[in-house]
């Protein structure tokens, strides 16, 4: 073979390797890979599934400000217990937390003051016996012109004293609980008792047995828990959204599932150094489990506005994040995310409602489909 022949085939294969390596891809052979989000039912398991599709709803939902406060007693249903009159403290098993009830005897105080009390009772009661007597008697002497107007004046004027003094010390008897008309000279006592005002429980003991307390020294103090309120505070830039007769619903750290209802009953005017202000609400339900000082929070529907929203089964939440599906095609869902604005009688609002206009959501057993998306990212 000629040299001449042997280049000509060379080319040959040359110009065929060349026509080889440029030779484009037959797209025909391409792998289309699934799109992670969306899902496709077959036809058994779209009829398991049980879909409900819908669109968005403009539904009247009220806008939330988030607070936090703690269970406080309304003033008046905190009792301190003290006596009028001074004494040694005899007997109490009063301990902290230890419910009482009205008219129970919670302690005993002894002192020699309660005895002079009671003595000085009884003889201005003696002294008023006798000064009726004696006006009795110059009422009808001065009838009868054996004694003159003025005697019988001194008589009415003692009497009128000791009516007055008798009736003072009653009530002084009354103040250290004991009762003036069953009072005599066989029943004199060195105790008084103290009784509970209220039906309730022990929030403080000051006092031990043998100490001695003084008229202004608080002995005890009781608590009434029927009617418990929640105390809220409330930022300055905040506080004109909120308006006696506003809805409340509280929860504790340790129970956030467990809801309370209740109400705005005042709103201070009164800013703090911190520019806060305190908001007074009544508790609608009781509840054993709320105590004074506990620690809540609490959300106030302050406005009502229409918005978009969908049912609150539609949401599903995955990796952080809320999504709805989208109907894109026959039995075919795309997962989609999206905003949630505030919750109210079974709606969410949804904050990119405008992205979702008109479109075919999945508003009833959305998780069946998070389910079917999630088993097919494991196949």
């Amino acid at each position: 073979m000629t040299a001449s022949r042997l280049n000509y085939i060379f080319l040959l294969i040359l110009c065929a390797f060349v026509q080889c390596k440029n030779k484009p891809l037959n797209t025909d052979s391409t792998v289309n890979l699934p799109d992670k989000n969306t899902v496709t039912l077959s036809d058994a398991q779209f009829k398991n599934a049980d879909l409900t599709v819908g669109q968005l709803q403009n539904k009247p939902i009220a806008s939330q400000i988030k607070l936090n406060g703690k269970i406080d007693v309304p003033p008046q249903n905190l009792v301190s217990i003290s006596v009028p009159l001074g004494g040694y403290l005899k007997n109490t098993n009063l301990i902290p937390g230890m419910p009482v009830r009205r008219g129970e005897v919670i302690a005993e105080l002894e002192d020699p003051q309660y005895i002079q009390l009671q003595e000085n009772y009884l003889h201005a009661k003696s002294k008023l016996h006798f000064a009726q007597l004696d006006y009795d008697r110059q009422l009808k002497l001065n009838q009868s012109r054996a004694a003159s107007d003025k005697v019988l004046q001194l008589a009415q004027a003692e009497l009128a004293s000791q009516q007055i003094q008798l009736k003072a010390l009653a009530q002084q008897l009354q103040l250290i609980h004991v009762r003036p008309e069953l009072l005599s000279t066989n029943n004199i006592s060195r105790c008084i008792r103290i009784f509970s005002p209220i039906d309730g429980y022990v929030s403080k003991v000051n006092v031990h047995i043998g100490t001695y307390v003084n008229p202004s020294e608080i002995l005890f103090e009781l608590i009434n828990p029927n009617t418990l309120q929640l105390n809220l505070t409330v930022y300055e830039k905040d506080i004109a959204q909120i308006k006696v007769g506003q809805p409340v619903i509280a929860y504790s750290n340790q129970q956030t599932d467990k809801q309370i209802a209740a109400k705005v009953t005042l709103v201070s005017q009164n800013m703090s150094a911190d520019g806060t202000a305190t908001v007074h609400c009544q508790l609608l339900q009781k509840d054993s489990t709320l105590k004074p000082g506990m620690y809540m929070n609490a959300v106030v529907a302050v406005q009502t506005s229409t918005s978009d929203a969908l049912p609150e089964e539609s949401i599903v939440d995955f990796d952080g994040q809320s999504f709805v599906f989208e109907e894109t095609g026959k039995q075919t869902y795309h997962m989609t995310p999206v905003t949630l604005g505030t919750r109210e009688n079974g709606y969410v609002q949804i904050v990119n409602g405008q992205e979702l206009q008109k479109h075919k959501i999945v508003v009833k057993n959305a998780y069946t489909l998070l389910m079917k998306l999630k088993n097919q990212e494991e196949e």
